[in-house]
């Protein structure tokens, strides 16, 4: 049975990133996966990478030694058949706490060498979700979109093929009134996340079945 590390890099459990991220651990699932989700902002507190190079060690050599709420998360990686990655964009890049998963995860496998440049051995596909008040159209190469092709592209080196899933212009909010926002059209928003969301979540659903079959 394959094993499935599902993380929410999203404060709010089951807004778009966790609903989004629970999908396609659905869809893992369904393809008989063992699936392991981990709401990120409920851990045990965590930091990003504190520069220590323990992990450059020979006794620790591509493994993070800093105990903290990030070392079960990090081993239950390391032991994992695929790995989901979600996050909100936070103005125009993921989350604090996806930021210092990612330094910690990507850090320990840099060998500072020349051969090798990976010390991970152990390569797993990645879905990498990131949700977006912004619309899917801000994702061009010059714009969101190379921050996206930088994660994809260190993911996609030091832990393995990245597929990414871009959901943008989401629901913020369900009472826009209760903040007096008048730069966005709360109808406009609620009809897509009525309407388009279901689509995404079914789309985000499909990926994770894929990454059990080996198609992601």
């Amino acid at each position: 049975m394959k094993k499935i590390v599902a993380i929410n890099g999203s404060p709010r459990a089951m807004w778009n990133t966790g609903t989004l991220v629970r999908e396609a651990a659905k869809g893992a699932e369904s393809e008989g996966a063992e699936v392991k989700v981990i709401d990120l902002y409920q851990l045990e507190k965590f930091t990003g990478c504190i520069s220590c190079f323990g992990c450059k060690l020979p006794e620790h050599k591509g493994v993070c030694v800093c105990q903290d709420g990030l070392a079960p998360v990090l081993e239950e990686i390391r032991q994992a058949d695929g790995l989901i990655i979600g996050t909100p964009n936070y103005l125009g890049d993921v989350s604090a706490g996806v930021r210092a998963l990612y330094e910690r995860l990507i850090f320990q496998s840099l060998s500072y060498k020349q051969d090798p440049m990976c010390y991970n051995e152990h390569f797993i596909p990645v879905l990498f979700i990131m949700t977006s008040n912004a619309p899917e159209e801000f994702y061009t190469p010059e714009g969101y979109g190379k921050v996206i092709e930088n994660y994809k592209g260190a993911l996609s080196t030091f832990v393995g093929p990245t597929e990414v899933m871009i959901s943008g212009d989401t629901l913020q909010v369900e009472n826009y009134d209760k903040y007096n926002w008048t730069y966005f059209d709360p109808e406009a928003k609620k009809k897509r996340h009525e309407t388009v969301f279901p689509e995404e979540k079914k789309k985000a659903f499909a990926l994770g079945a894929e990454m059990v079959k080996g198609k992601v």
